[in-house]
């Protein structure tokens, strides 16, 4: 009679993986620039994927890309100047000359995270949706790229008891 007083741990294993197992497979949209500088592309584009025409319209899709876009126009541009300016000078200062370089890209995907951040509580939250910059690898190498990465936030199952 002891017994019943027991927590048993697998049934709710069973609900996570059960939770889970609904999530579909992220979505990465890889730049589409033909200028990449540290990983970072100079333009993402914005051709609406089939997988999200159900969950979003092409219209926020399309907003939150030229979002993006008009970050990396502003920024790379400067960020290309200092590349070669850095390449140039690169034997006479050891290095030193990348460092503006390098701090450009580290500001611009500080700035692409922010406005998806910004975005992900303004809509995507509300829609079961996630985006991202994430370093993945390149389909063509060894080099890693940044892509924009859109994940599915799995849905709690109200109707499961505790």
């Amino acid at each position: 009679m002891a017994d019943f007083d027991d927590i048993i741990e697998e049934d709710t294993a069973f609900v996570d993986d059960h939770v889970i197992t609904n999530v579909p497979d992220p979505i990465f949209i890889r730049g589409s620039g033909h200028l990449t500088v540290f990983g970072l592309s100079h333009r993402y584009n914005t051709e609406f994927p089939p997988v999200l025409a159900a969950k979003l319209a092409p219209e926020e899709y399309k907003a939150t890309i030229d979002r993006v876009n008009s970050i990396l126009r502003k920024t790379m541009s400067m960020n290309i100047r200092w590349l070669v300016c850095g390449c140039l000078c690169c034997c006479c200062t050891l290095g030193c000359s990348l460092a503006p370089t390098i701090h450009i890209t580290k500001r611009t995907k500080h700035m692409i995270r922010k406005v998806l951040e910004l975005e992900n509580r303004r809509l995507y939250y509300k829609l079961g949706l996630n985006w991202t910059l994430s370093k993945e690898k390149c389909e063509s190498g060894n080099m890693e790229e940044y892509v924009l990465k859109i994940e599915f936030v799995p849905k709690l199952n109200i109707q499961e008891p505790d």
